[in-house]
């Protein structure tokens, strides 16, 4: 569990984070899902959000993105504060989510969910063709129903409509969710290619073992607190066991690194 991450790298730590999350907390009604996270995200990581069933991990991503409103605390983009702003505004400063279930629209073809995801687009390089050059099978299936793909191939539709937006950071809520082992690494196969077009990755995973292969950095939610944070090669697989499950031997910042400000 040790040992630099397949895919990011040692974590970048210089400049302006890209993305800023301090002190959230988010309530669903009386239930407080979030309590007090912070973190930081700088430009080109895979920043991963682990964490067991209601961790309160896809409420972090939602919130992020606009889709929850927080109790209290605040969320930065590229240092300007965008707690106040709706969904579609924080799309076109360039946020991007692929939500957990894909939530394409059945009926709609293959290239005309592409299109929703150019409603709010930025300028940048992510054209509905450079989508079909990189997810060479789409093409040929570009006027098939969504309702007929598969989960992989749904998930991909997915990624490749939030990359319509042209954005700085791409929120991936449980890429793994009901796929089978060999397309969820096919799917994770893609993340060097998104990072070299220039993105931000923060992911949301429960299965560990694949966040860590794949993040710069992770962080481990319980019950809407951080447990653990650090990169892959600073924490053990003791120090992760504990974070995720809840037991003895685990406390934010456990990793040399320390918790984020």
């Amino acid at each position: 569990m040790k040992g630099a991450a397949e895919v990011g790298g040692e974590r970048p730590e210089r400049g302006t984070p890209l993305v800023e999350v301090h002190d959230l907390v988010v309530h669903h009604g009386q239930l407080r899902a979030l309590d007090g996270i912070s973190f930081r995200v700088f430009p080109g990581e895979v920043y991963a959000i682990i964490g067991a069933n209601g961790a309160g991990k896809s409420t972090l991503l939602r919130t992020i993105a606009g889709l929850h409103s927080p109790t209290s605390g605040s969320v930065l983009f590229d240092g300007a504060d965008v707690t106040g702003l709706r969904p579609e505004r924080r799309a076109r400063q360039g946020i991007a989510m692929v939500p957990e279930g894909r939530r394409l629209f059945g009926s709609l073809s293959v290239e005309e969910n592409l299109q929703v995801g150019a409603a709010f687009a930025r300028e940048g390089p992510w054209t509905i063709e450079r989508v079909y050059e990189t997810f060479d099978w789409m093409r040929a299936r570009r006027n098939q129903s969504a309702a007929q793909l598969s989960g992989g191939e749904q998930q991909t539709v997915a990624i490749g409509r939030a990359l319509l937006a042209n954005p700085r950071v791409l929120l991936l809520d449980e890429l793994s969710l009901g796929l089978a082992p060999v397309v969820v690494q096919r799917i994770y196969g893609m993340l060097p290619q998104i990072l070299a077009a220039g993105l931000t990755v923060l992911l949301v995973e429960q299965d560990v073992s694949q966040a860590l292969r794949v993040a710069s950095h992770i962080h481990c939610l319980l019950e809407g607190r951080t447990t653990l944070e650090g990169t892959p090669a600073s924490v053990s697989a003791e120090q992760v066991e504990a974070a995720y499950f809840g037991l003895a031997g685990a406390a934010p910042g456990s990793g040399p690194e320390g918790s984020e400000p």
